[in-house]
């Protein structure tokens, strides 16, 4: 498998950049780059070259402020589904084990053998149907089983698999008693992960089982059908949400890492590389800001040590973030100031909204809610509010949020003043977008009538005086 899937591919990626990337680091290619918005493709003339690219590029070369992902692109029969299973034993034989895996399962096996040099578990991500994926999963196992028998390997050898965070939940379920039903039916011992254990770039979460082989596989397939239908269930949320979001491409969001190292069976049905959706994009996303009142207390948990954590958040959205200075020795909060286009903003936004809660600022059954600004013309601050307060009235039902455009301001330098947006952080991210939706509908009036007065008079034209 010859053919190359380039990942997070900035929108002024061109095919000339490419070529000189690909020159830079003397990696042949047999084949035009086809580049597309957010990824590309290209062929290598053998496996040889194929993996140096990965090797060099993947996650170590930027382009255009965007780290690349490289890795080998996925056959359409095999792109339903994707397990990653970890603890398998460096001293395995990789090439004899894959090879049977391949034969048996027919699945694709990517075998992380360069990665996490000298750690005692090397992961191993499958490409297959949730059959497929099952079936390789049981022989990698049988594989395992054998080989440590051979090797006269003492320790037992659990079955991992990384799911996403937000999947765990709903697999444990009240009280434990999911994951205790698939105990029990299964006759296995699973452990998951502690929260402590997240960090903002790895929201996977281990989960461990221990038992017989037949045992294990069972549990696997159970395991996996609870993540299947949280997944299902997340996207149909999330194509209603897209719907009631407007300007917002939930697709460039990149709440589900669809191709990153160590991807767990959470993303068993996100579309893999090279069937990603295609979406058009007129020109790029205009910028904006936005002032995001946190608690005064919870500015060192956003900064970090020595900074490390916003420098992290900054450029995981893509956005510009940084915290204004405290109004007073007294103020009980503090501004953060949020610069870049919807997708940046909510992806900025939701972390902040997300640390807040995991750094314990609010209770645990209370919900976040914080206080956001932005600026709008002040000629255009009319058309929030509404005839009578209609449409502001409209926006806080529709959105949950509460939306002030408080009166009597008096416009800033650029003639502009605040609408001010409380709420939970989706209740916040649909006012945001409806009040920029508005925003846009004005400028585009403005335009239509600044091209209508450009336009050229027609009808006779007057005569002109003679001279006498």
């Amino acid at each position: 498998m010859n053919k190359l899937y380039i990942g997070n591919v900035s929108a002024e990626a061109s095919e000339e950049d490419f070529e000189t990337i690909f020159e830079q680091w003397k990696i042949p290619h047999s084949g035009p780059f086809l580049v597309k918005t957010g990824y590309a493709f290209v062929d290598c003339p053998d496996e040889k070259a194929a993996m140096k690219a990965i090797d060099v590029l993947s996650g170590k070369v930027e382009l255009h402020g965007k780290v690349l992902e490289v890795e080998h692109s996925v056959p359409k029969r095999q792109r339903s589904c994707k397990l990653q299973i970890r603890n398998i034993p460096p001293h395995m034989q990789w090439e004899v084990s894959a090879n049977r895996l391949l034969t048996a399962s027919r699945a694709g096996i990517d075998i992380h053998r360069k990665e996490n040099a000298g750690a005692a578990e090397k992961p191993i991500t499958i490409h297959s149907t949730p059959e497929g994926c099952s079936n390789a999963c049981k022989t990698i196992m049988d594989i395992m089983q054998k080989e440590a028998l051979d090797t006269k390997f003492t320790e037992e050898i659990p079955l991992k698999i990384l799911a996403h965070n937000s999947f765990v939940g709903r697999l444990i379920g009240k009280e434990g008693r999911n994951l205790k039903k698939i105990e029990q039916e299964t006759g296995t011992k699973i452990t998951i992960s502690p929260l402590q254990d997240l960090t903002l770039y790895n929201p996977e979460r281990t989960i461990t089982v221990k038992g017989s082989i037949e045992a294990c596989a069972k549990a696997e397939e159970e395991v996996m059908k609870k993540i299947r239908e949280s997944y299902e269930s997340d996207m149909a949320a999330m194509n209603l949400q897209s719907n009631l979001i407007p300007g917002l491409n939930l697709n460039a969001l990149g709440l589900f890492p669809t191709t990153a190292t160590g991807m767990g069976p959470s993303m068993s049905n996100i579309t893999p590389p090279g069937a990603h959706t295609v979406y058009i994009q007129q020109g790029h996303p205009e910028s904006e800001t936005v002032h995001l009142f946190i608690p005064a207390l919870a500015v060192g948990a956003i900064i970090g040590k020595q900074g490390q954590h916003i420098k992290q958040l900054s450029h995981f959205a893509g956005a510009s973030i940084k915290i204004a200075p405290a109004e007073g020795m007294d103020a009980k909060q503090r501004m953060v100031i949020i610069v870049g286009p919807p997708e940046a903003q909510f992806k900025a936004q939701c972390r902040i909204f997300g640390k807040l809660k995991e750094e314990n600022f609010f209770g645990p059954k209370e919900e976040v809610k914080l206080e956001a600004h932005i600026k709008v013309p002040a000629f255009a601050a009319g058309r929030v509010i509404g005839k009578g307060g209609k449409t502001v009235n409209e926006l806080q039902n529709l959105t949950c949020a509460e939306v002030v455009v408080p009166r009597d301001q008096t416009p800033d330098e650029n003639d502009q003043v605040i609408v001010k947006i409380s709420g939970h952080f989706f209740a916040c991210q649909l006012a945001q977008r409806k009040i920029q939706e508005i925003l846009a509908q004005v400028r585009r009036q403005q335009q239509q009538q600044q091209q209508q007065q450009l336009k050229p008079t027609s009808g006779p034209q007057p005569p002109m005086p003679r001279r006498k």
